[in-house]
């Protein structure tokens, strides 16, 4: 829960303004604490690749269909290269890494039951939601296994070394199957089991807030402080509704 906490605390501010200076403070103070944490680039790239993948696309888009201002370099049609475009490009594709970075790897070995745990106990969710969602994020480890037994079979048959676009189509609905009848099932064992009652619930294990979770807090608020506090000092920052 504190995982959650911080990075929605983190995360929250740099979505106020679009610009490079505060998503650039806000992801190298990030890659120092992850260096320091233990984090090794190889771990960083494994964990966080769609991330990598995501943030130069999003930054291509703002560079061709970004809002133009300033001098123009290049147009084709509806895309046009200008100085604004420029910076806005740069500004997203630091802020897509600034916000996902965190997030990727502060989840990295969360436990779907203490996360459980901490929803129902510290943030005081119903527990009839609480237990849907643990039952539904045990069951996402589950789909890979399915998705790989599925491709093994596929092959074993003789079906699964051609069509790329077909066989991932097809395994995709049978897997979509899947998990509708695996949810059911799901849903009325657990009913059955008095999963869905209303009357106060007892939990196994305690979750509790300690000093560590708060300096977490803490650190997750003093970046996203540092990182306004650069882009207004420098001039920068340009909140999204102007």
């Amino acid at each position: 829960m504190t995982k959650l906490a911080a990075a929605m605390l983190l995360t929250a501010p740099l979505l106020l303004t679009v610009d490079w200076v505060s998503a650039a403070t806000a992801l190298v103070i990030e890659l120092v604490l992850f260096m320091a944490a233990g984090v090794r680039p190889r771990m960083l790239v494994r964990r966080a690749w769609p991330i990598l993948i995501a943030a130069p696309i999003a930054g291509i888009s703002m560079l061709l269909y970004g809002r133009p201002s300033g001098e123009e370099y290049w147009s084709f049609w509806l895309a046009r290269i200008t100085d604004g475009s420029i910076e806005l490009a740069i500004a997203v594709t630091v802020r897509v890494l600034a916000v996902g970075l965190p997030a990727v790897l502060l989840f990295m070995r969360v436990d779907p039951t203490e996360l459980a745990d901490g929803l129902a106990q510290v943030w005081r969710l119903p527990s009839r939601f609480v237990l849907g969602a643990l039952a539904g994020a045990r069951l996402v480890g589950l789909f890979i296994e399915d998705w790989h037994a599925m491709a093994l079979s596929r092959r074993a048959r003789g079906i699964g070394d051609t069509g790329v676009l077909r066989r991932f189509a097809t395994m995709a609905f049978a897997l979509l199957v899947l998990a509708i009848r695996r949810g059911s099932k799901l849903a009325t064992a657990m009913e059955a089991r008095g999963f869905g009652s209303d009357r106060p619930r007892t939990w196994a294990r305690a979750s509790t807030i300690g000093w560590s979770d708060w300096v977490l807090i803490a650190i997750a608020f003093a970046i996203a402080v540092a990182a306004i506090g650069a882009a207004i000092a420098v001039g920068t920052f340009h909140p999204v509704w102007s």
